[in-house]
């Protein structure tokens, strides 16, 4: 079992460090493939946005070495100070095992903690000041990411894709 944990650990730091490295550009060679069509659909380009968009995030936010997952488990945190892991994972659609090995990781960094919930059967959870300070750090370092993406877009094209996918869900 200390084996397999061993591995693990391994394995998380090699993922962790690939989703950090930076491509070099000057090696990469672009062919342009026609899309066929796949240009008609709506799935295609949202998923090639979420890369684009991630990839920046991951990159401004490197120097925390924070995802965009813990990034907002952290701002509901901050805005819902004490509320269940339940309602943590339902509000932004993490599976359940998932937000704990999220959640571990943020009380491992010290950056939250876990109290027992007032019906002793969830957890309540919140910020501690190692937490909060880094919240506030990351929020800097995040505002930079969305000047990116409002350079990129255009800030009327931004402000409308925001308030489509507001409405959708």
């Amino acid at each position: 079992m200390r084996e397999l944990r061993s591995l693990r650990r391994k394995v998380e730091g090699l993922v962790e460090k690939e989703m950090y490295r930076q491509e070099p550009t000057e090696t990469l060679v672009e062919e342009r493939l026609g899309l066929g069509h796949l240009d008609q659909h709506l799935g295609y380009f949202v998923r090639r946005l979420q890369l684009i968009i991630f990839k920046d995030f991951i990159r401004e936010l490197a120097a925390v070495k924070l995802r965009p997952a813990q990034y907002s488990v952290l701002l509901l945190i901050e805005a819902n100070p004490g509320s269940s892991q339940a309602a943590i994972g339902r509000t932004l659609g993490i599976e359940r095992a998932r937000l704990a090995r999220l959640l571990h990781d943020l009380e491992g960094r010290e950056w939250i903690e876990r109290r027992p919930a007032s019906d002793g059967r969830t957890h309540a959870l919140f910020l501690v000041a190692d937490g909060a300070k880094a919240l506030a750090h990351s929020k800097k370092l995040a505002a930079r990411h969305e000047a990116h993406m409002t350079k990129l877009l255009g800030a009327k094209r931004k402000a409308e894709l925001l308030d489509l996918l507001k409405d959708l869900g």
